[in-house]
């Protein structure tokens, strides 16, 4: 996957889930916290990220530089929504995917609503099956985003014009 280059300071952010996490050591315990953050600039462009510092806003800024160097380019098609339907896995996470007509709305559960509105979807559904640990649900979401194909790109890999596929 080539990476992107953006304008950083066009892309927002959103705290998904701040865990605290504990490992035991030989002087007690060690207390530290992760965060997922998911960013995007609601035109097309997502990533996610983990974040894992002795402070929370020092795990949230890790966490956003993390989901900056991972961004992915999604498709929108004209309604606000995806291309065609998709099954998004990740680990025991699976997230459908379902395209929708204008007017739809955002119907979508926490995570993979976070996701979805930072890339710019306007009317889509999705179904979380699977797992709903948070961080496996925002990956499976991302997963299945970026495997989508516009029309042109299947028409290009077929080599055949986009009015025959479309037909």
């Amino acid at each position: 996957m080539k990476r992107l280059t953006v304008d950083t300071s066009q892309l927002e952010d959103k705290v998904v889930s701040i865990k605290r996490v504990t490992k035991v050591v030989k002087g007690g315990r060690n207390m530290r916290f992760t965060a997922l953050v998911v960013v995007g600039d609601k035109n097309g462009l997502v990533g996610a990220g983990l974040g894992k510092a002795a402070e929370i806003p020092e795990a949230i800024r890790k966490g956003k530089e993390a989901a900056t160097k991972n961004l992915i380019r999604v498709p929108i098609d004209e309604n606000g929504s995806i291309p065609h339907d998709y099954m998004g896995k990740f680990g025991g996470a699976s997230v459908l995917l379902k395209r929708s007509p204008e007017g739809t709305g955002v119907i979508a559960g926490g995570p993979v609503r976070n996701v979805l509105e930072l890339a710019g979807y306007k009317n889509i559904r999705t179904k979380s099956l699977g797992s709903n640990n948070k961080h496996n649900v925002v990956l499976a979401t991302i997963d299945g985003l970026s495997r989508l194909k516009t029309p042109e790109e299947v028409a290009k890999l077929r080599g055949v014009p986009v009015e025959q596929l479309i037909n």
